[in-house]
């Protein structure tokens, strides 16, 4: 079993990036640290995707060139993906900094007992 994973370690660094990133999403009261959880767990699942699209011998896919090829559509959506997390995390941060504004307070447990007081 030590080999298998040996030989697919980018599959065990996509689940411990997985895992980082849950982790910090769901342990920190902390925004900013959620963010940053986010991200990480966005980076997990940009890696599974690009190393399941990975093709021992693989070529490009042009005519000329032998079998067997590699898709470029997982490389194309990763991209895609890639300028979505950071439009996602723009945005995420644009609401951190209008929310410490607000309440002077980036801690989930103090934004709840700031809102109940209202």
């Amino acid at each position: 079993m030590i080999d298998a994973l040996a030989a697919r370690d980018y599959y065990v660094a996509t689940f411990l990036l997985l895992g980082i990133g849950s982790y910090v999403m769901i342990a920190s009261r902390n925004f900013v640290k959620k963010v940053i959880g986010m991200n990480i767990f966005q980076t997990g699942i940009f890696l599974f995707f690009i190393a399941s699209a990975y093709v021992e011998g693989g070529n490009p896919p042009i005519l000329t060139m032998s079998e067997p090829h590699v898709s470029p559509l997982p490389h194309v959506l990763i991209l895609t993906a890639i300028v979505v997390g950071v439009a996602l995390t723009a945005v995420a941060l644009g609401m951190v900094v209008r929310i410490y504004a607000e309440y002077g307070t980036l801690n989930e447990d103090t934004l709840q007992e700031v809102r109940d007081g209202e």
